[in-house]
């Protein structure tokens, strides 16, 4: 996978404007309380298909959203690592990988296409692999956080707030 997909943002953008598509510049819809149906990018990682799906079923309005990885995710996880309950050595990994990824801040790190059809929402999303290390490091950072694995609201922020 690409290390950043801000030229493949300019493509699909040129591609939606080129085929007369309707563009809804949204937040992620990933996080509504909605009916899914996610298209297997690991198989078919082509947009192209997946908004000829759209064309086939008349549909023209689609909803693209894009996530920059920007220093506040860092910072905050940081802070988050602080308060964190685990050992310093884990710790000190921890917070080496976390300030390895400032290479990637200002890079686009995850691209949404979706569209409504019959009350599901069709979804399109592509991500760096090392936004994927971004959420397992959240992740471990949730767990091992004041509250551990059980808070519900988790940091899912990270996600969608972009």
């Amino acid at each position: 996978m690409r290390p950043n997909l801000d030229s493949l943002t300019e493509e699909i953008q040129h591609y939606l404007e080129t085929e007369h598509f309707v563009v809804y510049r949204s937040m992620s819809r990933a996080t509504d309380d909605g009916r899914f149906v996610y298209w297997d990018t690991g198989r078919l990682p082509d947009y192209h298909r997946f908004l000829e799906c759209a064309l086939q079923l008349g549909v023209r309005l689609v909803h693209f959203h894009t996530r920059e990885f920007r220093s506040h995710h860092r910072e905050e996880a940081l802070e988050l690592l602080e308060e964190s309950e685990m050992p310093r050595d884990d710790k000190r990994d921890l917070e080496r990988r976390i300030r390895e990824l400032s290479i990637y801040e200002g890079f686009i790190c995850a691209i949404e296409l979706s569209f409504d059809f019959e009350g599901r929402i069709y979804l399109f999303e592509l991500q760096t692999e090392w936004y994927e290390e971004w959420h397992d490091i959240l992740d471990q950072l949730e767990d091992a956080g004041p509250d551990g694995p059980e808070e519900a609201g988790g940091y899912g922020g990270f996600y969608s707030n972009n």
